[in-house]
């Protein structure tokens, strides 16, 4: 199966989370779910941290050694590691498997985890230090000789990384693009903000707001919009312990994209033409809109999010190696609108970020 490879986008899934499976299954769980991953052609794999998961590290090991060219996309938070820690396992991973890396630069969370660290920092200031952490990371990774900065947050000096990181294996950078703290962010780093989309039909074509932006966002798509449907509810039935576990997480959560999403599922909840859905997002089963319908109606879906100038799609946790096959046709189809939304664009790799 080569789902994505051919998909001029760059498409990432995403890896379980150690809470939803038992402990004794998890390692082959993750195993499995990178290999369907890099056999439907996604450039790389999204793999959470929070206070309540395994490390994103070594389960990032378990990903490069379980396939050949999948790409972990770890996410970081700056109080977990010093910034030196995060180079080190970047350019170390690199020497050991010759892959490239992707880091998920975090600046929020719940409040109560970031308590629980001593960590009060409040939201802007957490992305002003986001900037100087992850600059930190560049510095050391970008230069073979000794470095030195000196911080609000962080000082190193006459510092050297070693092992040195090749250059084709610098990091990818993402940061949340949810709130202008985080675009700030982004555009000082220059990395991809990445966003939770509104309904595509509220965007325009090459919108400012989103080109070089990536998106978060689940799929569930078939031949027919009565199958995917059901396939929907099936795995994402209405849930009253789940609703209150939301409310409880947006009472602890500072995180724009949290109240944002939140707004979304007011306003669209009465909307029921349209495949863009956020019940799964409601009774806290995941933290992404999902786009569902036959695989037209989600294309076009897609496309429009390309043509707005979105570029980078980070998907759900994939359950089957099936569901990908499913997600693969319908970006096969959205490339192919896409190009006649806006051909020129498209066609220059110098403005899409390409896959390899």
């Amino acid at each position: 199966m080569d789902t994505f490879s051919d998909i001029q986008f760059e498409v990432f899934s995403t890896c379980p989370q150690s809470g939803a499976v038992q402990a004794a299954d998890y390692v082959e769980r993750v195993k499995a779910v990178a290999r369907w991953s890099e056999e439907a052609g996604c450039k790389g794999i999204l793999v959470y941290t929070e206070n309540s998961l395994v490390d994103p590290w070594l389960v990032s090991q378990i990903i490069l050694e379980s396939t050949r060219e999948l790409c972990p996309l770890v996410a970081v938070q700056p109080v977990y590691m010093h910034p030196y820690s995060v180079a080190k396992m970047v350019s170390s991973l690199a020497h050991m498997y010759g892959r490239r890396l992707y880091l998920n630069m975090v600046a929020g969370g719940y409040t109560t985890e970031l308590a629980a660290l001593g960590d009060a920092t409040p939201h802007d200031k957490r992305y002003a230090r986001l900037i100087e952490y992850t600059g930190i990371i560049k510095l050391l990774l970008e230069n073979a000789e000794p470095v030195t900065r000196e911080g609000e947050s962080h000082v190193i000096r006459n510092l050297r990384m070693t092992p040195p990181l090749p250059r084709e294996l610098l990091p990818g950078i993402f940061v949340s693009g949810s709130s202008e703290a985080g675009l700030a962010a982004a555009k000082a780093l220059g990395a991809t903000p990445v966003k939770y989309p509104k309904p595509a039909v509220e965007y325009g074509h090459a919108d400012a707001a989103c080109t070089g932006s990536g998106v978060r966002v689940g799929i569930i798509a078939r031949s027919s919009a009565k199958e995917a449907w059901r396939v929907a509810h099936e795995r994402f039935p209405t849930d009253r312990k789940g609703q209150l576990a939301h409310k409880l997480a947006m009472k602890v959560s500072d995180s724009a994209w949290h109240k944002q999403m939140s707004d979304l599922a007011a306003q669209t909840s009465v909307t029921h033409d349209t495949p863009y859905w956020l019940v799964p997002f409601e009774n806290y089963k995941t933290f992404c809109p999902y786009l569902v319908g036959d695989y037209r109606v989600v294309s076009d879906e897609l496309a429009r999010y390309a043509a707005a100038g979105y570029r980078t799609f980070i998907l759900d946790i994939p359950p089957t190696r099936e569901e990908l096959v499913h997600t693969g046709e319908v970006f096969g189809q959205a490339l192919t609108k896409a190009r006649r939304l806006m051909p020129s664009a498209l066609r220059d790799p110098a403005r899409q970020g390409l896959a390899d």
